[in-house]
């Protein structure tokens, strides 16, 4: 296909809204070759494909996602590009025919919007939320509700010393080199970040597990905000704060690992599943906190939900 725009065509830049379960697929980022591994991105492409523009299709990925790793809300943006004489699709008819043409059921687009042609999703982003799930009370994987083993990290122990988590999480607050949190193969420059939020908290029963069961099983809630993190930060805070709540580490040391700026100390080899990890939230200021409920750019003469190509 020519990379050349064909003349008289309207190419519309959109911001896209997706969640997904992780579990099936090798990370967020497409997988290209003929390796048997696909990620999200592959899906979303080959459904945009149904859309017939005169370039192909790239989903520019607002946040990758490791192997494993759920979202609830990521977000991406694309150029569609439709010939001579057709009125770019309306945001609605964007969401309705990427669902409409997605093969893999673990995949859905929640919202579409259109944005200015110097938009990007990674780069315009202003907050990324994760969410990390815990469950205690489980000595064995066979003790958790099927409906949660792929969705949380399952602990041996029976609780956890809440108020030191939390007294830990409040050394890692504000900004600060975040060298102890990183991992191997990251691709940022700079290894400071301000983390505005750290959250610990204890769930309420899971839905998906037996009454019985809700007497042993607890769940536990840790939340993490920053406009950007370094490669698996959250999953190694998330297992530091971890070894806080089981007596392994105190509060001081965590601060003490900080400071250290050493991503190969003693205990910051320390990496928590990637199963219990989701993506929660990404915002652009352009949008506000309401991006699901208003559109950036109005779609007059762009269709109607009724023309999904």
């Amino acid at each position: 296909m020519s990379s050349v725009p064909a003349a008289g065509s309207v190419r519309a830049r959109y911001l896209v809204y997706f969640q997904y379960v992780g579990t099936d697929f090798n990370g967020v980022a497409a997988v290209r070759g003929a390796q048997r591994a696909v990620g999200v991105q592959n899906y979303l492409e080959e459904a945009a494909e149904k859309l017939k523009s005169v370039l192909p299709v790239k989903f520019i990925i607002s946040s990758r996602t490791d192997a494993g790793v759920h979202a609830l809300s990521n977000a991406a943006h694309l150029d569609v590009q439709r010939r001579s004489g057709q009125p770019p699709f309306s945001p609605e008819v964007l969401t309705e025919a990427l669902n409409t043409h997605l093969r893999h059921p673990a995949i859905r687009v929640l919202q579409a919007f259109r944005v200015p042609s110097d938009f990007h999703a990674r780069h315009s982003a202003t907050s990324r939320t994760y969410l990390y799930r815990l469950a205690t009370g489980c000595p064995r994987p066979d003790q958790l509700s099927v409906f949660e083993r792929n969705r949380c990290w399952a602990l041996r122990a029976d609780g956890l010393d809440l108020a030191a988590m939390q007294e830990a999480a409040q050394h890692l607050l504000g900004t600060h080199d975040f060298s102890a949190f990183q991992s191997a193969g990251s691709p940022s420059i700079s290894s400071v970040r301000t983390l505005r939020r750290a959250s610990v908290s204890p769930d309420s029963a899971s839905p998906f597990i037996l009454p019985e069961e809700g007497r042993r099983l607890r769940f536990w809630n840790l939340e993490f905000e920053s406009q950007s993190f370094l490669y698996r930060q959250v999953r190694r805070m998330t297992a530091i704060l971890v070894a806080v709540g089981l007596g392994a580490l105190t509060p001081a040391q965590v601060k003490r690992i900080l400071e250290s700026c050493d991503p190969l100390g003693k205990h910051q080899t320390r990496v928590a599943p990637a199963q219990g990890l989701f993506l929660k939230s990404v915002l652009y200021a352009c949008l506000g906190s309401t991006a699901l409920k208003s559109q950036m750019i109005p779609s007059q003469g762009q269709g109607s939900p009724g023309s999904t190509p």
